[in-house]
């Protein structure tokens, strides 16, 4: 008989240090690209018209899910398959993977931008009667081919760990842009259009800026060194990243239904009520997305190796710190809604608060569970995703034409949620009988009892006394505090926990060496 293998905590706690480093500059990337966003969706609200606000956001629905639809499934299969050949030490098979993603790329957004040009009159006037919509979907039609480039540039650096181009590229450069010349369209005072036409132009000018960044590394001379056929490859690629493409469209459905059954069942401006609520929520799993980002290519380069039982420790220990960097987040947008959508968007749009508080409970419990879904990609199970994407995917749609003409956009969150807890359970219940692999340990249960013990406190105190704008940040500041120190009560922390905090302290530069001395007298 075989003796089992040990595991090796080497290869844990490195994997958790590159995992911890790149989600800090990803996390950080990822709440400037989100701020970036939250104020142009502010600015547009408060200088257009609730109605135009309602277009902007149905359009910009609509040129994702074609974006998404253009890329195959390869901005998540060429990710995969890079790292997976990577660990193999197959150099040839990742140069012809790199160069057969960027060329099915460009000739599949280009028919889909020629489809979304064509197509936008019906999709405007006979589906959503909208009007204004049709030009906003022409003018945004010609920038599709450049945002998908973006995206599969920014896939295959992913797939060789390499996380700064993502921020420089898809979350700053193209949303500082746009903010500088929508501030401009605003300062003249321009229409509508005008918008859109600022939009088309950061897209395109961040699409060669990333051009030109790889023209300049030796990254696009190890492109020009493939000399053989590499047909065989691009089936291969296809045939894993299909399933993906359909999975991902389904995804996407789940996650814009909501608005675009809004659009069909209501008027505009409830479409753009709604989507007040829907980015706030969608900042609550800002953490998992980060972690997500360079997860996939080292979780696939130890599946290559064979490394199931470190892949399961890695997945436990990720999911209990992005739970916990989430807890905040969720906190304030569940217990004081008002006030955020008071705040960020004005007095008119506070009627969505209970809609942001039921959107918040779904997309806490994706995060409760941690990377199921890409876990189960790593793994090969493309099929299965696409399968338990197509369940909640139609869940969402039957429960949205059942609920919003009842409830309007409280419908559309309850949908929502149902779809997400859904898709979740499927994953992880799939996850577990192939590899073992969840996220339940004794020590990531007992923060999850904490804080449900602090947010049901703080929503009894809330409920008993009037709470001012101010008190918000020392309310959360008590929270964490609690949260911190009960933590450390409960000895809620591992040795991985410490490896990770000063993977943490060494990317960002800040010596925590009293925390860290805290910690390790606490594990």
């Amino acid at each position: 008989m075989v003796a089992e293998q040990p595991i090796n905590l080497s290869i844990i706690n490195e994997s958790l240090q590159k995992v911890a480093k790149g989600t800090g500059i990803i996390f950080v990337g990822t709440i400037a690209g989100l701020t970036l966003g939250f104020l142009q969706r502010v600015l547009i609200a408060r200088y257009y018209t609730q109605e135009e606000y309602g277009v902007f956001s149905l359009a910009f629905v609509l040129f994702n899910i074609f974006a998404i639809l253009a890329t195959l499934g390869l901005q998540e299969g060429t990710a995969r398959q890079i790292a997976y050949y990577r660990g193999k030490k197959d150099m040839k098979k990742v140069r012809d993977i790199t160069i057969s993603a960027i060329e099915i790329s460009l000739v599949a957004s280009i028919i889909f931008s020629l489809i979304l040009f064509l197509t936008s009159n019906i999709i405007s006037i006979k589906i959503f009667h909208e009007e204004k919509l049709n030009a906003t979907l022409k003018i945004l039609s010609i920038s599709l081919p450049f945002f998908v480039l973006i995206l599969i540039f920014t896939a295959i650096f992913r797939g060789f760990n390499e996380v700064k181009p993502k921020v420089y590229f898809h979350d700053i450069s193209r949303n500082v842009t746009f903010i500088l010349f929508l501030i401009i369209v605003i300062w003249l005072g321009l229409p509508f259009l005008g918008v859109i036409y600022a939009l088309l132009l950061s897209i395109v000018i961040s699409c060669g800026i990333f051009a030109a960044y790889i023209l300049n590394r030796d990254f696009f001379l190890f492109l020009k060194n493939n000399e053989n056929s590499y047909d065989s490859t691009k089936r291969e690629l296809l045939f894993f990243s299909l399933p993906l493409i359909i999975a991902i469209m389904l995804n996407l459905i789940m996650s814009w239904t909501d608005t675009l059954m809004l659009g069909y069942f209501e008027v505009s401006n409830i479409v753009g009520l709604y989507n007040a609520a829907v980015p706030l929520a969608r900042l609550i799993p800002t953490a998992l997305s980060s972690a997500a980002f360079l997860y996939t290519p080292i979780v696939s380069q130890l599946y290559s190796m064979n490394l199931i039982k470190e892949m399961r420790r890695i997945y436990q220990v990720l999911t209990k710190w992005v739970f916990s960097a989430t807890i905040p987040i969720f906190s304030i947008l569940f217990l004081f809604p008002r006030f955020v959508l008071n705040f960020l968007f004005g007095i008119n749009y506070v009627s969505a608060e209970l809609a942001l508080r039921i959107l918040s409970i779904g997309f806490m419990f994706h995060t409760f569970l941690g990377l199921n879904g890409l876990t189960l990609m790593v793994l090969g199970k493309t099929k299965f995703l696409m399968l338990t994407s197509f369940v909640a995917a139609i869940t969402n749609v039957v429960l949205d034409t059942i609920l919003i003409p009842i409830y309007s956009i409280e419908g559309a969150a309850i949908a929502s949620l149902s779809a997400y807890c859904m898709a979740n359970i499927l994953n992880s219940t799939k996850l577990y009988q192939l590899s073992k692999i969840h996220p339940f340990t004794w020590n990531y249960l007992k923060p999850i009892g904490i804080s449900i013990v602090l947010l049901a406190s703080i929503y009894i105190f809330a409920s008993h006394f009037k709470v001012e704008l101010w008190m918000l940040p020392v309310l959360l500041f008590i929270f964490l505090l609690s949260y911190f120190v009960l933590l450390l009560l409960t000895k809620s922390f591992d040795r991985e926990d410490i490896e990770m905090f000063l993977a943490i302290e060494k990317s960002i530069g800040i010596d925590f060496g009293i925390v860290r001395k805290l910690l390790g007298k606490f594990v």
